[in-house]
């Protein structure tokens, strides 16, 4: 299969099956008591939906990190030959039970102190575990899903009725990564491919933000929000990553309505998730280390509670809540783990702020876009 096919596969089945799934819907965490800072609202024309990678490595096949493969295809569009690393077992050339995978995904709960306001993911934990992201659902349908209004006017990406999702793998109970995986390469109904994350819960981390490196804003609808340096915040998750002990695990660091700004504008925002690595031990790739060194993967997500973005009533960015960031960087995570896989540059207008890309981030052409399943609801 050529490479721009496989771009042209995994972004339709990323709009298809892989960007957000919702949750329960969280209530605000509690009133900022009498030293917290005023928040500054943010106009929604500001209130962009972003998400991004940091670091990158290069790997062997003897490097020590998360299971994953190797390919190279040609695009006959430009005549390039691109090569991509995937999580996973190799979906051409696996058998039985080697075609099935499971990752331990250690997930730390992130309390984030700032402006005299405390956002603790530890509120939206165990909506998080019974997410699809976690649990098991069939994925031959969907009760709801993105319909795009009005769009490129408001109300526009709103809720829309549900239908047929994933008709070859109904009647499959799956995670919902896996599921994407499955259809991603064709390998649904009785096909013995799966990619499955084991969740463990590691103690809480606190984070005091300083005053310098973010700020309280507050969203049209009334939603307070942490707004963090984005430099600062990603050189916090990358230290706590370079801790991690196992390199074949999947760290993810999650955190309730904590955004980020790119630069010194607080209003350049707002990034919801990254994906990426970090050096362990004697650093990424082969430096070294006889092309033995760890390499350590890792998601940070932040839960968007209702009304930061997503409008009520199925409004404008119906899909933009709850665990979408999580769901994004996941997919993300899976089709390009060591963030160097490049493709034929894209653009969509569906998410104009990502420009034009060369990067393989199934995520980014669907940001907002989703649909719901499991018994979880929203309002």
């Amino acid at each position: 299969m050529t490479s721009h096919k496989i771009y042209s596969l995994i972004a339709g089945l990323a709009c298809f099956l892989t960007l957000i799934i919702l949750g329960t819907r969280i209530t605000a965490t509690a009133a900022p008591p009498q030293n917290a800072v005023e928040p500054q609202v943010i106009d929604d024309s500001q209130l962009q939906a972003l998400t991004t990678t940091v670091g990158g490595a290069s790997v062997l096949p003897t490097t020590r990190t998360v299971p994953h493969w190797w390919a190279s295809t040609r695009d006959p569009h430009n005549g390039i030959t691109y090569g991509y690393n995937m999580v996973g077992a190799d979906p051409n050339n696996c058998s039985g039970s080697g075609c099935s995978v499971a990752i331990e995904a250690d997930i730390t709960p992130l309390i984030v102190n700032i402006d005299g306001l405390t956002f603790s993911s530890s509120n939206i934990l165990a909506a998080t575990l019974a997410s699809p992201q976690f649990a098991l659902n069939n994925y031959g349908s969907t009760t709801a899903t993105t319909a795009p209004g009005a769009f490129p006017n408001s109300p526009r990406l709103i809720r829309g009725p549900g239908g047929a999702l994933s008709q070859d793998d109904a009647g499959n109970e799956l995670q919902l990564e896996d599921a994407t995986m499955r259809a991603q390469f064709n390998k649904t109904g009785e096909s013995k491919y799966h990619l499955i994350l084991h969740p463990n819960i590691l103690p809480a981390v606190t984070i005091d933000v300083p005053n310098n490196q973010g700020v309280l804003l507050q969203s049209g609808r009334g939603v307070v929000f942490a707004d963090v340096d984005i430099t600062w915040w990603a050189a916090q998750m990358k230290n706590l990553n370079s801790t991690q002990g196992d390199p074949t695990h999947l760290p993810i660091y999650l955190t309730e309505n904590v955004l980020l700004h790119i630069g010194k504008n607080v209003l350049n925002c707002c990034v919801i998730g990254f994906h990426g690595t970090s050096p362990v031990g004697n650093g990424a790739g082969s430096t070294n280390s006889n092309g033995n060194a760890k390499v350590q993967t890792f998601v940070w997500a932040s839960w968007v509670q209702p009304g930061i973005y997503a409008r009520p009533d199925g409004g404008t960015d119906w899909a933009l809540q709850d665990i979408h960031a999580l769901s994004h960087e996941i997919a993300e995570w899976a089709d390009d783990p060591f963030v160097n896989n490049t493709v034929e540059p894209w653009l969509t207008p569906t998410a104009p702020q990502y420009g034009c890309s060369g990067f393989l981030e199934t995520g980014d052409p669907v940001v907002a876009i989703g649909f719901a399943m499991g018994t979880n609801t929203t309002e």
